[in-house]
């Protein structure tokens, strides 16, 4: 089993910069593949990157591509995601989730297991 705690939301302005982080907590955190969703009020949980075992391949939700950047540190059994020209549409709260068995990367209940989310705020 695997415990996940994010971090590093907050308010930022259209145009800023953020990056989120996920410390897991429990064993073989290197045998997870991680991902992260976004859910803004009212609206289902949206798929925004993934990140497979070794780090090798990356995933990304279309509208996320070339402004977002996925990776992870076994040694330090974190996952970030780093967030570039923010827009506020991506007002939500972001969730760090981990996939050990096989499943669909892009599909937030295929994973296994999920943290409590942390909020990020994009002003005008």
């Amino acid at each position: 089993q695997v415990q996940l705690v994010e971090s590093g939301g907050g308010l930022v302005q259209a145009g800023g910069s953020l990056r989120l982080s996920c410390a897991a907590s429990g064993r073989s955190f290197s045998s997870y593949k991680m991902g992260w969703f976004s859910q803004a009020p009212g609206k289902e949980r949206e798929f925004v990157a993934a990140i497979s075992r070794n780090a090798a391949f990356t995933y990304y939700a279309d509208s996320m591509k070339g402004r977002f950047t996925i990776s992870r540190d076994n040694a330090k059994n974190t996952v970030y995601l780093q967030k570039n020209s923010l827009k506020t549409d991506g007002t939500a709260v972001y969730y760090c989730e981990a996939m050990l068995k096989l499943g669909r990367l892009r599909v937030a209940t295929d994973y296994d297991y999920w943290g409590q989310g942390t909020q990020v705020t994009v002003s005008t």
